[in-house]
């Protein structure tokens, strides 16, 4: 491998080459043809490989200038792969979409994966699901349940847009170079049984965002620039309770209240 292919630390990159991993991954996605995948991040192509095989229309997003000419090389002459060079944190996922929903996939840099997640998050009518690798710490964040350590922003807001299941960790001996963390594969599958009123999952953003900002205030302290404590009350809510202790009901009751009150 060229100095100009090697992983590259300010993209975060870390290239995955354990063959058994790579299969169990590719078979939790099940990709089939006549679907529309999109994969984030394809570094050398080792997940690409397999959803190309499967005949599914693939549409794959690579920041590193340098390895495009490697995926182009690998997969030419192969009609059901498009390659875009582009910074995914930024992409307009919506100019992919036709009349299949996107099915997303992705192994992503640990230094972009939670604001990527945020941003992916604004497209979830467009998309049937997404399978991601991450940090375990990260998938850990996103499954959490209230009351415990791990609940927070990223994961009631993961958890209002989508039905999040944890599936395997991954060792960091399956990647090159060796991450310092374990990984995980996430599935996160967007509902499709209530319709996200925008007014309203801005507020909640607004709501977390600032309940979580220090957590060990009470939200009397935390939440005191949007409802008062007679409004927490009125919703059986103690001004007196952590962030933490809070489910995702309670959170949107809350920004339901400044959404009917906007």
């Amino acid at each position: 491998m060229s100095d100009s292919h090697r992983a590259r630390k300010r993209f975060g990159q870390n290239f995955l080459h354990d063959p058994a991993v790579i299969g169990n991954i590719v078979a939790a996605i099940n990709p089939r043809q006549g679907q529309h995948l999109v994969e984030i991040g394809p570094g050398q192509g080792a997940i690409t490989e397999g959803l190309v095989d499967s005949g599914c229309q693939l549409d794959v997003i690579e920041l590193d200038r340098d390895l495009v000419p490697l995926l182009e090389a690998k997969f030419s002459g192969r009609d059901n792969i498009r390659i875009h060079q582009a910074d995914a944190l930024r992409f307009d996922f919506s100019s992919l979409a036709g009349d299949l929903p996107m099915r997303l996939v992705g192994n992503l840099p640990y230094n972009i994966s939670t604001p990527l997640i945020f941003h992916l998050l604004d497209f979830a009518p467009l998309i049937h699901d997404m399978h991601f690798m991450l940090q375990l710490e990260v998938v850990n964040r996103m499954a959490a349940s209230p009351g415990s350590k791990a609940w927070g922003r990223l994961g009631a807001m993961t958890q209002y847009h989508c039905q999040v299941d944890s599936l395997f960790e991954v060792a960091p001996g399956s990647f090159k170079p060796a991450p310092k963390v374990t990984s995980a594969i996430v599935r996160l599958c967007p509902h499709k049984d209530h319709v996200i009123d925008p007014a309203q999952e801005k507020r909640l953003r607004q709501v977390v965002t600032a309940a979580f900002s220090q957590r060990r205030k009470t939200l009397r302290n935390t939440l005191r620039d949007l409802v008062n404590v007679q409004q927490l009350e009125d919703l059986d809510i103690s001004p007196s309770a952590r962030a933490e202790t809070l489910n995702l009901e309670q959170f949107i009751a809350i920004s339901e209240l400044l959404t009917n009150s906007d």
